[in-house]
């Protein structure tokens, strides 16, 4: 030994050359085993996430305008069933109107009808009257015939007839 801790030789510097030379085709080696693909699996990492990201804040985006439609919606909620009640009152009128209607043609026919019954039974009375009062006129002109009177006899007859003929008769 030389008494030098580090000697600087040929071999020494071949040795160095040939690790530096295998440790470049092993990191060459390594890199394109290992670091490519881990490269691939980090970019497409990053990728999905951005991906996702993206889709997440469209999501948000989207929910936000749903979000706003519904509370526009809910807004709106109010005038719409004031506006339905509104129609269904309008509609309620109107039928009721109908009915009403309705009612009183129904009630001017069963009047007219009871009016036409009225008439009727009038005429049927005037008939019986009528009827009534010539028989009485032909009991008269036999009772007048039969006894020949004056005219004090002939008042007389005519207030006897009056009397088998009754007060009601002359009042209906």
């Amino acid at each position: 030994m030389d008494g030098r801790v580090f000697g600087l030789d040929l071999q020494l510097g071949f040795d160095v050359v040939l690790q530096a030379a295998c440790i470049l085709l092993l990191f060459l080696l390594l890199s394109y085993i290992l670091f490519e693909p881990v490269k691939k699996i980090l970019s497409d990492r990053q990728e999905r996430i951005k991906n996702e990201l993206a889709s997440a804040a469209a999501d948000m985006s989207e929910a936000s305008k749903l979000r706003a439609d519904y509370e526009s919606k809910l807004k709106n909620i109010n005038k719409e069933a004031d506006q339905i009640l509104a129609d269904a009152r309008k509609k309620a009128l109107k039928k009721e109107e109908e009915i009403v209607a309705e009612a009183k043609e129904e009630a001017a026919r069963i009047i007219a009808r009871a009016n036409a019954e009225v008439e009727l039974e009038k005429k049927k009375v005037k008939d019986e009257v009528k009827t009534e009062m010539i028989a009485i006129a032909s009991v008269m002109a036999g009772k007048f015939i039969t006894e020949s009177v004056d005219a004090k006899k002939q008042e007389a007859l005519i207030e006897e007839t009056l009397k088998e003929m009754g007060d009601q008769t002359w009042l209906s």
